[in-house]
């Protein structure tokens, strides 16, 4: 199935043309739950990994504040499961019993978690993304890596998971390792990503409202400035048009590469290699959902008409069910210099 991103209401070019050499191409992944396979563009799938390579650990620190039991990633799984199954069942039989008894004891052993792991920790698979899939990725200027592969530690470093990124040539792995190492025990069960296939997507986007200059700003809280786009125009926003600038018309919403950064949590800050000082770029954009009450036009035609099914209790459109920072993204920009420099982790 793909997923198809519905038009934008009007060009914004067209009422503010300052906007138009500021466009971007990002790249929409759509991830939906699924069973990917080493060989597929995936979040929280296997990854391609070389048998005769190391799988990477965090050698920490792992600090707990010992207030959440933590969980190992097959509890989480089977928690999952059984909220699945509770709620299969209440559709078939909308009077029957929320949990049985033997599904309570799992979940109740379960909710009891793990011992505080020591030493250092497994990483786990966050998505891996073929070039293929997703022509705007930049590998490596000097190689030919055709994925990209992100991992991280599900513990917090220390207000969110510590990312890895990994660029290899998918023709050069003979031999994938089919059991790669977890970790004993995560800090929070929506550290662990489901298994989703993606569905990838180009749009245009332009920068945030926070990132444009004073006098565009000005320009785009001119309600006269955009009742020249006529009857496509939402009246809703005239108290705040900027807010349908941001809302609508500017950074898709989700799981995304390329583009440019969102911001809302802070204002913008720098974001330049540590290694060179070269202004870093947007690579990913790891989301916790794809879509929430005000980017509700970016929802895609697909999901619109056949909406996919969420596990109860979970966010709206959190199909990943990953939850960072209560709710914001986890934004992961690279020097476009060289791949060997630190990467920027940035949360909005």
């Amino acid at each position: 199935m793909s997923h198809t991103t519905p038009l934008r209401p009007f060009d914004v070019t067209a009422l503010f043309p300052e906007l138009a050499p500021l466009a971007r191409t990002a790249t929409r992944l759509h991830p939906r739950p699924g069973s990917p396979t080493p060989h597929d563009s995936s979040v929280g799938g296997p990854l391609l990994w070389p048998a005769d390579e190391p799988w990477p650990h965090c050698e920490g620190p792992h600090e707990w504040d010992r207030v959440n039991a933590v969980l190992s990633p097959e509890d989480v799984r089977l928690w999952r499961r059984g909220r699945a199954e509770s709620a299969n069942r209440r559709l078939r039989d909308p009077q029957g019993p929320w949990a049985t008894p033997e599904e309570l004891a799992t979940e109740e052993r379960i909710m009891a978690g793990r011992p505080w792991p020591e030493g250092p920790i497994a990483m786990l698979p966050v998505a891996q993304l073929y070039v293929r899939d997703v022509p705007l990725l930049c590998p490596p200027a000097t190689s030919e890596a055709d994925v990209l592969q992100v991992l991280w530690c599900p513990f917090d470093h220390p207000a969110h998971p510590k990312t890895a990124l990994f660029w290899r040539s998918a023709a050069t792995v003979a031999d994938v390792l089919d059991a790669p190492p977890e970790p004993p025990a995560i800090q929070f069960p929506t550290y662990l990503p489901e298994p989703c296939l993606l569905t990838p997507e180009q749009v245009t986007e332009y920068p945030s409202y926070l990132e444009l200059s004073k006098e565009l700003q000005e320009q785009l809280g001119d309600w006269s400035r955009w009742q020249t786009a006529g009857s496509a125009l939402d009246s809703s926003y005239e108290a705040a048009p900027e807010e349908l600038y941001m809302d609508m018309l500017s950074i898709s919403p989700g799981w995304k590469t390329g583009g440019w950064t969102r911001w809302g949590l802070t204002d913008p800050v720098p974001r330049v290699c540590s290694a060179c000082g070269t202004e870093a770029a947007p690579l990913l954009t790891i989301a916790t959902t794809e879509w929430d009450d005000a980017t509700e036009s970016w929802v895609p035609e697909e999901d619109q008409a056949n909406p996919t099914p969420l596990l109860p209790g979970t966010p709206p459109a959190n199909f990943t069910m990953l939850d960072l920072a209560r709710g914001h993204d986890l934004q992961l920009h690279v020097c476009p210099t060289s791949p060997e420099h630190p990467h920027i982790e940035l949360i909005q």
